[in-house]
């Protein structure tokens, strides 16, 4: 296993770095290269986890299949021999952890659907038993089902931390037809991932998903869907509200970072060896229960 932190395609234009994805330029499409970088509290650690790149792509592409039936997306193909000729320099390197996407005009809010009571959203409750200003009923405990699942916008930071924004307020940035289309399209796509994560043992608790125009206008899923990145997911069978779920996602990096003195602001501390191996252990067991698969199996499958 190797890490890969930074990307350098010489030979073609750097778009934009984000958090954890470097996107490069093909003229109508997008070369979209998942590193192994990792980020907590929206700022990036200065060390990476071991395919972790790979694994994103893997169940990422595993759930665009999934769900095309819902929302068309953005992937053109994953398969590195398919890519522009440009791209055959580093075809190695690209292989297992790019996607070739369309080119899209992104929409600049974050739509994020909770159907339990976790991470900020039990902060915000316990304040003032409101999560992003939904009230909620009493008497909830930290990862209670919710009593319904909820739609909570966010704006879109490329640097720093991205801000909880209410459905008025999301509509006033990018349109009131835009923005009930993107509440209902992600309201359905994490209702049929929930149904389908819960059928292999584990609760899809909350996720975030990005949306784009294509060429022709067409609102369509973008970036990443349900991924461990952009998703809580617990194991269903060890489940209890108040108390803290096993989980598969990045919450032990955030549990571990929440015993230090870091004030979330970069640099943030080194990540230790043991908390390395257990988020890739998390990502790479998340894989084979949702999909059946290994991970060098689902990337030659889905690509």
């Amino acid at each position: 296993m190797s890490i890969v932190t930074e990307t350098n395609l010489h030979d073609i234009p750097l778009l934009r770095r984000g958090k954890v994805r470097d996107m490069y330029d093909l003229g109508d499409s997008v070369l979209m290269v998942a590193t192994d970088r990792v980020s907590a509290f929206d700022v990036v650690m200065g060390r990476g986890i071991p395919d972790k790149g790979r694994l994103l792509t893997a169940i990422s592409l595993f759930w665009f299949r999934e769900t095309e039936h819902i929302c068309k997306n953005h992937v053109i193909t994953a398969d590195v021999e398919k890519y522009p000729a440009v791209c055959a320099p580093y075809k190695e390197m690209l292989r297992g952890r790019s996607v070739l996407v369309k080119k899209c005009q992104t929409i600049p809010v974050e739509c994020v659907v909770r159907g339990y009571l976790a991470g900020s959203g039990w902060k915000d409750y316990q304040a003032t038993q409101t999560v992003c200003g939904l009230p909620l009923p009493a008497g909830l405990e930290n990862a209670s089902r919710l009593p319904e699942v909820i739609f909570t916008p966010a704006t879109k930071a490329e640097e720093g931390h991205d801000e909880n924004i209410s459905f008025e307020e999301a509509c006033d940035a990018v349109g009131k037809d835009v923005m009930t289309t993107l509440r209902d399209v992600s309201m359905q796509v994490y209702a049929y991932g929930e149904q389908l994560a819960r059928s292999k043992g584990i609760i899809l608790a909350d996720t975030k998903f990005e949306f784009g125009h294509d060429a022709d206008g067409n609102i369509i899923l973008i970036d990443e869907v349900l991924t461990q990145d952009s998703s809580r997911y617990w194991l269903e069978k060890t489940w209890q509200p108040g108390q803290t779920p096993d989980n598969f996602d990045k919450q032990v990096l955030r549990d571990w970072l929440e015993t230090t003195d870091w004030d979330k602001q970069a640099p943030a501390p080194e990540i230790p060896d043991h908390i390395v191996e257990k988020i890739q252990s998390k990502y790479v067991e998340a894989l084979a229960m949702l999909s059946g698969m290994t991970l060098d199996t689902a990337l030659k499958t889905l690509a």
